[in-house]
This record gives C-alpha cells, sequence and structure tokens, in this order.
C-alpha cells in the first residue's frame, strides 16, 4: 500500500515543472524527521492552485526544493463559519487554534474582554498552529488570522449582515440547533468568552446589537476551548459543509 505524501503549505504558485523551495523548517523536516530523499514525493498547497504532487529534487543540510508534476485537486472556496475567541493559556489556545482549522473555521480573530486573562498574543506562533493543521486535515487553504482587537472595536467594525452567534454561559440564549434551522444568511460569527465568562456588562452590550443572537450550547458549563470546538461542530452538521458531499462526489 503506498503512503500518503506529507502535505505541506508553500507561498509560491505551483504549476506543472515549478521548483519550489523549501523552508529550513521544511527542509528539516523532511530529511531529518522523515528521512525522505531525492525522488520522493511530497503533497504541496497554496490555497489558490489547488494540492499537487511533487518531487524532492533538493535535500540536504543546505537547501530543499521540490518541483510540482500535477495537479491532485483544484481549489475550491471555503465559506465556514467565522470564529471570535478570548485568548486562553498558550497551550488551551493552540487546541482551540487546531480545532478550529480542522472544523473548517474561515475566519480566526483573536479578541479582549475584560475578564481574558492571557497576556501577550504570539502571532507567530497562531500562524505555525494553522499551518500545521492546515497541512494535516487537507484543508485547501488557510484561514483568515486578523489581528487582535478589543471586544469593543471588534464590534464597531462588524458587518451587520453577518449574524454574530454569542455563547451565553448564563443559559439564556436560544439553543444553537434550533437558530440554525431557522437561518439562511451567511455563515455567522461565533464569540466565545474568556476563562471567566462575560461581564454582565457586555452580555447586556452585546444583547442591545441587531446582528448578535446569544446562543445556548447546552446545559453544562463548558471551558472557553470546548464550546469553540462545540460550537463550530454544530454549525457545520446542521447548516455548514457537513450537509453535503464534497464537489464531484455523490451524496451515499
Amino acid at each position: 500500500m503506498s503512503r500518503t505524501p506529507t502535505r505541506l503549505h508553500v507561498a509560491a504558485d505551483l504549476r506543472p515543472g515549478a521548483v519550489i523551495d523549501l523552508t529550513p523548517a521544511q527542509t528539516h523536516y523532511l530529511g531529518g524527521v522523515l528521512r525522505l530523499a531525492v525522488g520522493d514525493s511530497v503533497g504541496l498547497f497554496n490555497g489558490r492552485d489547488g494540492d499537487w504532487t511533487a518531487i524532492l529534487t533538493v535535500l540536504d543540510r543546505r537547501r530543499g526544493a521540490a518541483e510540482a508534476v500535477r495537479q491532485t485537486r483544484p481549489q475550491r472556496e471555503e465559506t465556514g463559519p467565522w470564529l471570535l475567541f478570548a485568548p486562553l493559556k498558550k497551550d488551551r489556545t493552540d487546541f482551540l487554534i487546531e480545532k478550529a482549522v480542522e472544523m473548517g473555521a474561515s475566519v480566526l480573530w483573536p479578541v479582549r474582554t475584560r475578564h481574558t486573562q492571557a497576556g501577550r498574543i504570539n502571532m507567530d506562533r497562531l500562524r505555525a498552529r494553522i499551518v500545521e493543521a492546515a497541512e494535516q486535515c487537507g484543508r485547501p487553504g488557510l484561514p483568515d488570522l486578523r489581528d487582535p482587537a478589543t471586544l469593543e472595536s471588534m464590534l464597531a467594525a462588524w458587518d451587520p449582515a453577518r449574524p454574530l452567534a454569542v455563547a451565553d454561559e448564563s443559559g439564556s440564549g436560544r439553543p444553537f440547533a434550533a437558530w440554525i434551522a431557522g437561518h439562511a444568511g451567511p455563515p455567522p460569527g461565533l464569540l466565545i468568552g474568556p476563562e471567566g465568562g462575560f461581564a454582565d456588562a457586555e452580555l447586556d452590550d452585546l444583547a442591545g446589537l441587531p446582528f448578535v443572537v446569544r446562543i445556548f450550547l447546552g446545559p453544562r458549563l463548558l471551558r472557553a476551548e470546548t464550546a469553540a470546538v462545540a460550537g463550530l461542530a454544530c454549525w457545520q452538521s446542521l447548516g455548514g459543509d457537513w450537509t453535503r458531499p464534497p464537489k464531484g462526489q455523490d451524496a451515499p
């Protein structure tokens, strides 16, 4: 049985015969960790040109390169929900980012609230986690990572045509599944609060905005990263891309 080629995200354009220089980290991973060699196959994607099979043409301690051979999957558009989240402690934010990429979130946006406890946000670390997760799960592209914002500045910039579903831990929101069943517009934003929850004043302010819907994610108190995964799974299974087969495949 042939092994699925390792999949790498690259910035360069992909076309037949294009020679792509690999980053030092990719070169080390392929040669030092996976023990691949010149002539072995790898998968490449850039979020614009689909997925490609490529052949390693250079792989040593100083440099790695691969030549694109053929497209294995055309580029497809992804229109997943947006995830807005209060930053958590490092490992928990890493988990949230990884799972949000796997669950098809199209935008990831750190939002600071009154009870946010995490300090500085390492955006380079978040971008690296996004790339790793997209490579692993087969996504055709990367979600958009927005610069961190305060809750107030995010709301001021929000397009009111897109609903913003706010996970309300008080239990006074609408069941998310019921709201999805009656929604016919664009995928929503899903706003997950911090470890200490939203301040009462924040919930009151949110409730007064016409594009905000306060949602209920069950009777148990969820950790922030669990709420993010639960909300994304609920949308994808009832209103998102879990409800239809990939283009070119028939439903069973």
